[in-house]
């Protein structure tokens, strides 16, 4: 992808959403480890272009659905970055009233209808999103993510069909990272390929390198338009790594020695970017530390605000639980 597809401040934006992601893990990653946040915590950070790639080409108005790892997708569909650390603190003012957490958080005035912690769970909700606007015929789309393990649930196999039966404007994004919790792809799934795998349910596809913003933004921006001007549903694997384990606490006796070293030195898509772009004369460094700077002030303040924002009153444990027909 040409760097030039994108002007100088919609370069910047990018950048400040894929370094926002990687902040506001890395500060979780610390709070969590100090006992400072309930619950469960599983980071995206190191995937911060396969996000922010895909969700440069929606708006407001298209759906997505999430997974457990799903603060990248929050962030980058525009999901409030303080509404969503006062969500994971556990807090009355967050964008789930503090009721959420971590893997529920979900807004829909931004498209984003939740991260789920059920593996898979979020194609055929995703379905129904893509059902809806190709009925309103406003040219929404929809679009799911999985990983390379959560791809191996029957929802998923099952919603491939059902998009490409309905002839659906869904996109089915594969966050392949190489490990389904511990385990390795290569030792649990046959195929080497997952566009493969859609092919045979009438669903086209492509593999890109998830670490190259630039890469997914021009394949993701091709089967989102290709979805807008009904043609259909579409599968996009993303090859890119994560930099902590499968959730915070996790020991990663699985990965070998020095793995995550060699991530973080030679394919960080942060790193990636920022040479890319300043190679090509479209932003300077100075441009991007100062974007460094403000989001170090955003992720700060954003924490201050979480640990000082009330909890949940008692009497709102049963709000939004039952619904009265």
């Amino acid at each position: 992808m040409s760097q030039t597809a994108l002007n100088k401040n919609e370069l910047l934006d990018v950048y400040r959403k894929m370094k926002t992601i990687r902040e506001f893990e890395e500060r979780l990653h610390i709070d969590f480890s100090r006992g400072d946040i309930p619950g469960f915590v599983h980071l995206y950070a190191g995937e911060e272009a396969t996000a922010v790639g895909v969700m440069q080409s929606l708006s407001d108005n298209d759906r997505i659905a999430s997974t457990h790892r799903g603060h990248g997708h929050c962030i980058a569909k525009g999901v409030d970055v303080i509404g969503m650390m006062k969500e994971i603190y556990g807090r009355q003012d967050g964008v789930c009233h503090g009721k959420g957490g971590s893997m529920h958080i979900a807004d829909l005035s931004k498209g984003m209808m939740g991260a789920n912690g059920i593996l898979g769970a979020g194609a055929p909700l995703i379905c129904g999103a893509a059902l809806a606007a190709k009925y309103r015929g406003d040219g929404g789309v929809a679009v799911t993510f999985c990983g390379d393990g959560g791809a191996n649930q029957g929802t998923v196999l099952e919603s491939l069909n059902l998009a490409a039966v309905w002839n659906l404007p869904v996109i089915f994004v594969i966050e392949n990272n190489g490990y389904a919790e511990s385990t390795g792809r290569d030792y649990a799934t046959a195929s080497s390929s997952y566009v493969d795998r859609g092919i045979g349910f009438g669903v086209p596809g492509v593999t890109v390198d998830g670490n190259d913003f630039f890469a997914v933004y021009e394949a993701a921006g091709e089967v989102i338009r290709r979805a807008r001007n009904g043609g259909g549903p579409a599968l996009l694997e993303c090859k890119t790594n994560r930099f902590y384990g499968h959730f915070e606490g996790d020991a990663q006796t699985y990965r070998p020695a020095g793995e995550v070293e060699n991530l973080r030195a030679h394919h960080d898509c942060l790193k990636i970017f920022r040479q890319r772009v300043t190679e090509a004369g479209m932003l300077t460094d100075a441009e991007l530390d100062a974007v460094d700077s403000d989001v170090a002030e955003l992720i700060e303040r954003s924490v201050q605000e979480a640990k000082a924002a009330p909890q949940p009153p008692v009497e709102a444990l049963l709000a939004d639980v039952y619904v009265s027909y």
